[in-house]
């Protein structure tokens, strides 16, 4: 049997053992860290301290909700719904007939009124209802470096684009259930003159998509070559695509994977009601104000089915202001909150009035 020594000494508390089978104290280092004697600031919280904070917040948050309020209120905006699930609707026919395998696009025009004018630039949205973008799969299946131009990645798509990676024995190009789920319907806008003139609205094409995914995210393969056709030579279209991303636009700026359309689709939306932008009306598209107050027609070249998912889509036009476009939440909230605390204020104010005054009796009695 072999002898073990071990010596044991206390010092700041720790007792130290050595030998073979010793073992460690978990006592931790008597520091000013670890034993937590680090200085601190601790506040006192006092009714001279408490009262002025939650009045300043309310007299602070309500000036700056009513304002954000009346801000997001000052947007006008004007949304049709064409999904045309009533009979009454100028898209039913379309709704009840077209779907993914349709060859022939079905078209509709819908009229409608704008009571006011619309001043400075008129942004043109797309909305969709009950299309979870947000599911994990979902979100995963694209591949960045296809995206972004990469030569290799164009002809072997990641196994994240699966089913949608492959069609024909060919890559498909752009890969993914993001892509291939693209939203294609047309929309043009026309102004019903009241000397009986239709004319068509310009809507711009580009400035719509993010300057960061245009020109660092997306990228087409083979840099500016002018020539896309031979650049995705060997791949294929998308299965639900009626045309190659090669014939997205004659704009050359505005073809391939760097198509704003495109890269606007591809940023998915948190949550299964959301809008994108699809169009942009200048004020110097030659109409001032730039959508006058009158009759107008939406026509609509209706090539995204929506039955099968239940979903609704819908046409927004909206201006905006400093802070972006019509959402009034934000102005509830602040005043909700400031509301709350001014009210708190004067609540804890009279409580302090009440009770502070008989402790004070109470301590000079005694």
């Amino acid at each position: 049997m072999m002898a073990s020594s071990y010596t044991a000494k206390e010092e700041d508390g720790h007792i130290t053992v050595s030998g073979p089978g010793a073992l460690r104290s978990r006592k931790p280092e008597n520091t000013a860290f670890k034993q937590q004697r680090l200085p601190a600031w601790q506040p006192i919280l006092t009714a001279g301290t408490v009262l002025p904070a939650f009045f300043i917040i309310g007299l602070l948050f309500i000036p700056i909700g009513i304002g954000l309020f009346v801000t997001s209120n000052n947007i006008k905006e004007f949304e049709i719904d064409y999904t045309g699930v009533d009979m009454s609707s100028p898209c039913f026919n379309c709704s009840q007939n077209f779907s993914w395998n349709s060859t022939r696009p079905c078209t509709c025009t819908i009229p409608f009124y704008l009571e006011q004018p619309y001043e400075s630039n008129v942004y043109v949205y797309y909305g969709l209802s009950n299309f979870y973008q947000n599911h994990r799969r979902y979100v995963k299946s694209r591949d960045d470096s296809q995206l972004n131009g990469d030569p290799k990645s164009l002809v072997e798509p990641s196994k994240e684009c699966e089913p949608y990676a492959y069609h024909e024995n060919k890559p498909i190009a752009p890969c993914g259930a993001i892509a291939n789920s693209m939203f294609n319907d047309t929309l043009e806008l026309f102004y019903n003159d009241p000397n009986g003139t239709r004319l068509q609205i310009p809507l711009n094409t580009t400035g719509i998509a993010w300057w960061t995914d245009k020109h660092v995210k997306f990228g087409n393969p083979g840099g500016n070559s002018p020539n896309l056709t031979a650049a995705f030579q060997g791949t294929t279209k998308p299965i639900n695509w009626r045309r190659p991303v090669y014939d997205l636009d004659v704009d050359e700026g505005n073809n391939g994977f760097i198509n704003e359309d495109f890269i606007v689709w591809m940023r998915t939306a948190a949550l299964p009601t959301f809008r994108k932008l699809y169009r942009i009306i200048n004020k110097k598209s030659g109409m001032v104000p730039t959508l006058p107050r009158g009759n107008y027609s939406l026509e609509v070249v209706y090539n995204y089915p929506v039955r099968s998912f239940e979903g609704r889509k819908r046409m927004i036009l909206s201006t905006i202001s400093w802070m972006g476009g019509k959402n009034p939440f934000l102005g509830i909230a602040y005043i909700t909150v400031g509301s709350v605390c001014f009210f708190l204020g004067v609540v804890l104010l009279v409580i302090h009035h009440k009770c502070g005054n008989r402790n004070n009796s109470a301590d000079i009695s005694n």
